[in-house]
């Protein structure tokens, strides 16, 4: 039986009217959320917080409210809480060519490809992540200003949806920022949905990597001692 099944059915709000700048500002206010928590945690809830008056309220709501919950824990709390989610649970992997391609051959040369797109945009991370995890696409389109950020977000929306979701049945602090994501994204299109649909039902492609498995961690394991 898949690991997916028991998301019946995608829970898509409706877009609702922001400015380019605003949306650019929530990406990277989702990228610095839903990056591994590190000592400086704190200050980017400042950095969040700042922002906030500046974005409509439909979507300043849910970041305050990750904000608000992520303040009254500790960091290492955090840590303990953002392993156990987003490195254990298969359905809340940031890396999202495991949605597309699961644990096959084929992921090893998306991941590729991702990392081609960047570099042609100009882009190059600074963090020691994979080029499709979440955080970095975020940060990615925060700062893109040739559409391939915005294309690879919707290329990829029914596995953000997959990650929404199971953040929601969770009742994850970070299922907020998925929110606010996704509340900036258009409304999703038949096909979106489809494959969503599809995805929760049977699950990503299962073909093993082969020897060495070197892709099969839906997403990079994070030591809670850093």
């Amino acid at each position: 039986m898949s690991t997916f099944v028991g998301v019946p059915r995608m829970p898509a709000p409706a877009a609702q009217a922001i400015t380019g700048q605003q949306k650019r500002v929530v990406r990277m206010a989702c990228s610095l959320l839903l990056d591994y928590p590190q000592q400086d945690m704190p200050a980017k809830l400042a950095a969040v917080r700042q922002e906030l008056p500046g974005l409509p309220d439909f979507v300043a709501r849910p970041l305050r409210a990750f904000c608000d919950l992520a303040e009254a824990m500790t960091v290492r709390d955090l840590q303990v809480l953002y392993v156990e989610t987003f490195d254990q649970k298969r359905r809340c992997a940031l890396g999202l060519t495991y949605y597309s391609h699961g644990d096959t051959r084929s992921r090893g040369q998306a991941i590729i490809g991702f990392k081609e797109l960047l570099r042609r945009a100009g882009f190059e991370p600074r963090r020691n992540e994979l080029p499709d995890h979440l955080p970095v696409i975020l940060e990615f389109a925060a700062l893109d200003e040739t559409g391939a950020a915005e294309n690879l977000l919707e290329a990829n929306r029914h596995g953000v949806e997959v990650v929404r979701s199971a953040l929601r049945s969770t009742g994850s602090p970070w299922a907020h920022v998925l929110e606010a994501l996704v509340l900036t994204l258009p409304e999703p299109t038949p096909e979106v949905v489809a494959a969503y649909e599809k995805l929760v039902s049977q699950g990503p492609p299962t073909e093993l990597v082969g020897v060495g498995n070197l892709f099969s961690t839906p997403s990079p394991v994070h030591s809670q001692e850093r």
